[in-house]
């Protein structure tokens, strides 16, 4: 089994664009020590365009796309390097991988990224993982590496998924704002957050923040993926949390796992449109498991293949999402009609809109 170890900006790099050198230091020393003892660890590391922008000078984190890819390319291979040389002093060998969103979201990509990196556990080697910033556009990125982290613990089945911050957990309150709010120990229940006020951002260089690392861990505990959020700047924390010590916030996986394609639509593979569906369709996917069928469809929005991945919604909520076996032009011929109408109209379309094997609730 393996331990999915996610570093953020904050972990990464100072207010300044500096490496934390000493931070570095001990997450490294931690990391071959639970080698060594016979754990496999990944890390998903954030930290390339922070570190990029020091090494240019800058000091403003740039918002045009070109610009924050330039940043990572300059800061993507310093930042491999200052994990490599760290773990080599203690004896242990790291590979640098790079995904994008497009990798997770095809199948056969997702698969390829799945054997690469199991290879590199069963050599031995920790692979460090970042998104490749590079070629990343708006439209096919994760957005965040928390989210990144979540797919390759839900990708590798890990055993752990450990987000790394510098505040000791999940606080009932933004402790920030509110210095006597309490550390929340242990999430068995999601719903038990929500409306809690439990901060927004992390780093002055992080995309993310508290509330991206608890969606993180709600997408591996959904997967049967057990999550803790933990301070990685005191020493010795990711030991303690590897070896089930209370420490940080620890989230508990959902005791019923879903299969692995379901958890790739779910979670990786992107949206293309939406189909409205009428309440009777959204209560038979909801109950009964059932497929969808044009009959059940009200309205068709965006422009998507057959093949595609869309979101079913009902008044105004996300039902789920599947792989759609019509395209966006042809279901806009054909919503609404019974399955007899639409062979006379289409002869070769499949009966289901929807089959219910490539459908997933959300």
């Amino acid at each position: 089994m393996t331990l999915i170890v996610k570093l953020g900006s904050s972990i990464v790099a100072a207010d300044d664009g500096s490496l934390r050198s000493d931070v570095l230091d001990s997450v490294c020393e931690q990391v071959s020590s639970l080698e060594k003892s016979g754990e496999r660890v990944v890390l998903v590391t954030s930290g390339a365009i922070a570190r990029g922008m020091r090494l240019m000078g800058m000091e403003v984190r740039p918002r045009s796309m070109d610009e924050l890819q330039a940043a990572s390319a300059v800061g993507q291979g310093d930042l491999f390097r200052a994990y490599e040389g760290r773990l080599a002093e203690h004896g242990t060998r790291a590979a640098q991988v790079l995904l994008t969103a497009a990798d997770i979201g095809a199948r056969t990509n997702y698969l390829n990224a799945r054997q690469t990196l199991r290879r590199l556990i069963e050599w031995g080697v920790v692979p460090v993982v970042n998104e490749n910033d590079t070629t990343a556009t708006d439209e096919i990125t994760f957005g965040d590496n928390d989210f990144l982290a979540a797919q390759v613990a839900i990708l590798l089945d890990a055993r752990l998924l450990v987000l790394l911050t510098n505040t000791d957990g999940v606080f009932i309150a933004d402790p920030a704002a509110d210095p006597e709010a309490q550390l929340i120990a242990e999430v068995a229940d999601f719903a038990e957050l929500e409306g809690m006020q439990i901060g927004d951002r992390t780093s002055v260089f992080g995309s993310g923040g508290m509330r991206s690392k608890v969606a993180a861990a709600e997408m591996a505990s959904e997967s049967g993926v057990p999550a803790v959020i933990c301070n990685g700047t005191s020493g010795g924390t990711l030991v303690a949390a590897a070896g089930g010590e209370p420490v940080g916030t620890r989230f508990a996986a959902n005791a019923t796992r879903a299969s692995s394609f379901k958890l790739w639509l779910k979670y990786a593979k992107p949206a293309r449109g939406t189909l409205v569906v009428d309440e009777g369709a959204a209560r038979v996917l909801r109950e009964s498991g059932s497929s969808l069928l044009p009959v059940g469809i009200t309205a068709v929005e965006g422009d998507f293949k057959a093949g595609d991945a869309v979101d079913v919604a009902a008044n105004g909520s996300t039902v789920g999402k599947g792989i759609v076996d019509y395209s966006a032009e042809e279901l806009s011929r054909v919503i609404g009609m019974k399955s007899a109408e639409v062979r006379e109209l289409l002869p070769h379309a499949a009966d289901e809109v929807i089959h219910r094997d490539r459908f997933v609730l959300v």
